[in-house]
């Protein structure tokens, strides 16, 4: 059974760091794209960051681009997004997803419908 469990959001001041952890079970990493989306109420979801596992290339979308990491650990077929400066405006639900790697990682981090499987998000709040 395929399943994506996140993990290590929270309330944190403005400028504070935190990093959350996406946990997959039923498959392994290497052939897919793995995505961290976000969505706050009453907006679109956004792709924030993505890796595309066997070939390296990560991509960061410009609102987070040099204060986001996106990272592995293979052993434990985990994905991480560590989080710096965080801003009032990164507050949303954060999502892990994973699709097959069927176009180019900035296309695919501009449209959530290129993923398949999904956890079920972990609140991120930055606020002082």
């Amino acid at each position: 059974q395929v399943q994506l469990v996140e993990s290590g959001g929270g309330l944190v001041q403005p400028g504070g760091s935190l990093r959350l952890s996406c946990a997959a079970s039923g498959f392994t990493l290497d052939y897919y794209t793995i995505a961290w989306f976000r969505q706050a109420p009453g907006k679109e979801r956004e792709g924030v960051s993505c890796f595309k596992i066997r070939a390296g290339n990560t991509y960061y979308a410009d609102s987070v681009k040099g204060r986001f990491t996106i990272s592995r650990d293979n052993p434990k077929n985990t994905v991480y997004l560590q989080m710096n400066g965080l801003k009032p405006e990164d507050t949303a639900i954060y999502y892990c997803a994973a699709g097959p790697q069927i176009s180019t990682i900035q296309t695919m981090c501009r449209h959530y419908t290129y993923f398949t499987y999904w956890g079920q998000g972990t609140q991120v709040t930055v606020s002082s």
